[in-house]
């Protein structure tokens, strides 16, 4: 009788690439577990493929493990129904929304949890977001607890908690995220 380690069925290392349409109906899957296991996203969109799409304007991203879709983040400029921006914009002189970019539609499917997934999809966004001279944020409903322990673990700064309206009746509480300071973009 052989025994395998918890590992075993881990084989490569995660990889990160940019997501095509062709990834969509895979990483909507993916999405539907994460909403099953956590009530992420809150509310399931009606075109969760479009969804995804949305918010990407500036990239996104999945990440491979083991020959299947692990995880997914995408990066846009703030909207206007993003707080964050204004958020960061209020915390300094020059800083405007237009200054930023949003991390979204950030995802970890869950048999893929504890393998730095999260902040390999994370470390990309950020990259491309200061490349393009932008200052990453992005907002987290306060019951989504492992992704601000994640986003702290990575240095990321709380600037704000805010009530948010988010259908007639329901008011959520977010915590609005700017990125830790680092090496501008060249």
């Amino acid at each position: 009788m052989t025994h395998k380690s918890p590992d075993a069925t881990h084989t490569a290392a995660p990889s990160i690439r940019d997501r095509t349409g062709d990834d969509l109906e895979e990483c909507v899957r993916v999405l539907g577990e994460v909403h099953r296991s956590d009530g992420y996203p809150v509310n399931w969109p009606e075109d969760p493929a479009g969804w995804l799409s949305r918010g990407s304007e500036l990239g996104a991203w999945i990440v491979e493990a083991d020959g299947r879709v692990a995880g997914h983040v995408s990066l846009a400029p703030g909207g206007p129904d993003d707080v964050a921006p204004g958020v960061w914009s209020e915390h300094g002189a020059r800083r405007t929304p237009d200054r930023t970019a949003v991390l979204g539609r950030l995802f970890v499917a869950p048999r893929a949890r504890g393998r730095g997934v999260g902040a390999l999809l994370i470390g990309r966004a950020v990259e491309r977001a200061r490349h393009a001279g932008l200052h990453p944020v992005l907002d987290v409903v306060s019951t989504d607890t492992a992704a601000m322990a994640l986003y702290e673990r990575l240095g990321w700064q709380p600037m704000a908690t805010v009530q948010r309206q988010w259908t007639p009746g329901r008011t959520v509480t977010v915590h609005c995220y700017g990125a830790p300071p680092g090496v501008p973009a060249p």
